[in-house]
């Protein structure tokens, strides 16, 4: 029975605030190894197409679960995708722009962010995030938005992001005024479930990597969540397994000692 596996990118595969910016040469080769075996790889992130570098986008993953599950790819074919309302997201962005918080709206190819948004931009760039795929241009009205994030320069900003509606909302507070948002019915697990039940593979040969809090779900929903050794304690607590760290090649010592 094939198997699918599904990476994080951030601090899974690469680490760009520590220096690592590509998929390490013995990551690579346990990936590729899996996919000889006839088993699909898969990347399961937060970040919306736009915000994928080169490494990710050419490496041959069998698909992408993009803006925490809200865009599913099996291959070229989209086999799901939620945008959050629009009249919901205009409200939102009227409050931010009286508030003076930063926005990104991130879409299905393009993620929507305005030129004199200079801090998130240069929080962006930390993370070596191309501007290829993102418009400073763009009529709200027009624009499809899977996640939204947000960069607040005060309090009043947090106290606002922290408070959009829980019931309709995940809305992840990173503790460096930085939020994101996405609707609660898409997490990277469902958005995995989705991968499975397409695939036709069943949950207990479905493996994930992680080691953030938005990786929680999938490591609690796949047959074995994995969690690497840099996530912290909490992140563990819901994995099965737990692996070395992301600059000592984690993902490739367990599929080269388990899943393989």
């Amino acid at each position: 029975m094939k198997k699918a596996v599904f990476f994080d990118i951030d601090g899974t595969l690469i680490d760009c605030l520590n220096g690592l910016t590509d998929i390490t040469p013995r990551v690579k080769k346990a990936i590729r190894e899996l996919q000889a075996k006839g088993n699909y790889v898969f990347i399961a992130t937060g970040r919306p197409y736009a915000f994928l570098n080169e490494v990710i986008l050419n490496f041959g993953f069998d698909g992408f679960v993009f803006t925490n599950g809200s865009y599913v790819k099996v291959g070229d074919k989209c086999i799901h995708k939620e945008a959050m309302e629009k009249e919901v997201v205009k409200e939102m962005v009227d409050k931010f722009e009286e508030l003076g918080v930063e926005y990104i709206l991130q879409g299905e190819e393009y993620s929507y962010i305005k030129d004199d948004h200079k801090a998130l931009h240069s929080y962006y760039d930390t993370y070596s995030i191309s501007k290829k795929y993102l418009l400073g241009d763009f009529e709200l009205e027009e624009v499809e938005s899977y996640k939204i994030e947000m960069l607040c320069k005060d309090q009043k900003g947090i106290d606002y992001c922290t408070s959009i509606e829980k019931d309709r909302f995940s809305c992840l507070n990173n503790s460096d005024g930085s939020f994101e948002l996405y609707s609660k019915t898409n997490s990277k697990a469902s958005g995995i479930l989705k991968v499975l039940e397409f695939l036709d593979i069943p949950v207990e040969n479905s493996y994930a990597f992680g080691d953030g809090l938005n990786d929680i779900e999938m490591l609690s929903t796949v047959g074995c969540g994995i969690a690497m050794g840099n996530a912290n304690d909490f992140v563990k607590s819901h994995a099965k397994k737990v692996t070395d760290t992301v600059q000592n090649d984690g993902v490739a010592l367990e599929i080269e000692t388990f899943i393989l």
